[in-house]
């Protein structure tokens, strides 16, 4: 498996959280230098694990809060 890097730039929230502690949060964050991108995944209580997540450019972040905001449309 090859290595990675990445530095959270910014905690935004965390939308859950399960019995083992596990959190679901939004953050901006910088994989492996690059620009940072909004990221939505599960971490482990001590951030050294996390699951699969997607990254977002600003503008597709904007659009899902479109989507969202019109969901009862």
């Amino acid at each position: 498996m090859a290595e990675f890097s990445y530095e959270i730039v910014k905690h935004i929230g965390t939308l859950s959280q399960s019995p083992k502690g596990w959190q679901k949060e939004l953050n901006l964050i910088s994989w492996n230098g690059r620009d940072p991108k909004y990221d939505l995944r599960d971490w482990a209580p001590d951030r050294q694990k996390m699951g699969k997540g997607v990254g977002l450019s600003r503008e597709e972040l904007s659009v899902l809060a479109e989507l969202i905001a019109n969901l009862d449309n």
